[in-house]
Formats: C-alpha cells, sequence, structure tokens
C-alpha cells in the first residue's frame, strides 16, 4: 500500500506539491493539517487516546480527531471524513481558524502544520476504529484545562499548543451553543 502524502503550503496555505507524510515528519517541512473538536449538549469536549501502536504519541490523549487533507479535497470535507474513519460518526463542522505550529517529538520526528481548526455538534456513542483511537472520553473545556496542568504528559505535544489556542474560541462557541 503506498504511504499516505501530505500537502505541502507555504506560510499562506498555497501548496507546493506533495511529500509522503513520513518524509515530511522527519524533515519539518510545513503542510497541511485539521484538528477537529466535537462538542456535545452539555459544552464537553470528545476527546480520543490515540492507539498504542501509533508511530508518535501513542496512547495520549488529543482532541476529537485530526490528520491531513488529500489533494482535491477541502478542510470540512477531510474532517467529515477522518472524524468517520477514526470516531465512527458524521456531524457537520464548521471552520474556525488556522495557524502554523511546530512540535518536535523526542523519536526525530516534527510536526510543523498549518492546522485548520474546526468544530462540530454531537450527542452520542463513538463506535471507534481500533486501529486508530484507543479509547474516548467527555470533558468540559475546564476540566481539560484542569487535567492538561496536572497530567501534562497525557496529551500531545500538539494538542496542549492547540487547546491553548482555541480555548477562547472553544468557550465563545459554548456560550453562541448555549443560547
Amino acid at each position: 500500500m503506498k504511504e499516505e502524502e501530505v500537502i505541502l503550503v507555504d506560510k499562506n496555505d498555497n501548496p507546493r506539491g506533495t511529500m509522503p507524510k513520513m518524509e515530511a515528519h522527519e524533515k519539518a517541512e510545513l503542510h497541511r493539517a485539521f484538528s477537529v473538536f466535537v462538542l456535545n449538549d452539555k459544552n464537553e469536549i470528545m476527546l480520543q487516546q490515540r492507539a498504542a501502536h501509533k508511530y508518535h504519541s501513542p496512547l495520549l490523549w488529543i482532541n476529537t480527531c485530526c490528520s491531513h487533507q488529500r489533494v482535491g479535497e477541502s478542510n470540512l470535507e477531510a474532517g467529515k471524513r477522518r472524524l468517520q474513519e477514526e470516531m465512527g460518526f458524521e456531524t457537520d463542522l464548521k471552520e474556525l481558524f488556522s495557524f502554523i505550529y511546530k512540535a518536535p517529538f523526542d523519536n526525530g520526528l516534527t510536526e510543523h502544520e498549518l492546522d485548520h481548526v474546526m468544530i462540530g455538534y454531537f450527542d452520542g456513542i463513538s463506535n471507534i476504529n481500533r486501529d486508530e483511537v484507543a479509547d474516548w472520553k467527555w470533558m468540559t473545556p475546564k476540566e481539560v484545562k484542569l487535567d492538561m496542568t496536572k497530567n501534562p504528559d497525557s496529551y500531545t505535544a500538539w494538542f496542549k499548543i492547540i487547546f491553548e489556542k482555541f480555548y477562547q474560541h472553544l468557550i465563545d462557541n459554548l456560550v453562541q451553543n448555549e443560547s
């Protein structure tokens, strides 16, 4: 099976070609990615725990799902596809913002991504794909923030970066959702 490719981009999200995913992480090449946050009617975030066999950050907690867009796929199409593949459900998504981050790992790989952050709402049970996800749970943003302070090694490096940048957007969307 051919290795999945990522879309290399410049700082303005203009595509500049593709590269195999592992090579892009080895060379710390800036590439397009997305992060999905799903909330329920109790204003809790669905978090996933990465599968044990992942090549980096196994068994650590992240947002609902995240991955890379494919050539010709919109950000929202990619988010919906991956949400179904990893978490086993579909919901409408809305893109909130994008930003660039860089997170090196102990194994020599580096996430250097222009990340498109999306939000959706769902009030059901997740049917996770065990090849991708070890577990999942619901937590309020405040509970996540507190747990991240107490147990920082339980969360991926990029989730900590994204959550810090996303926190106010998340709170703003909770308030809008409640009104």
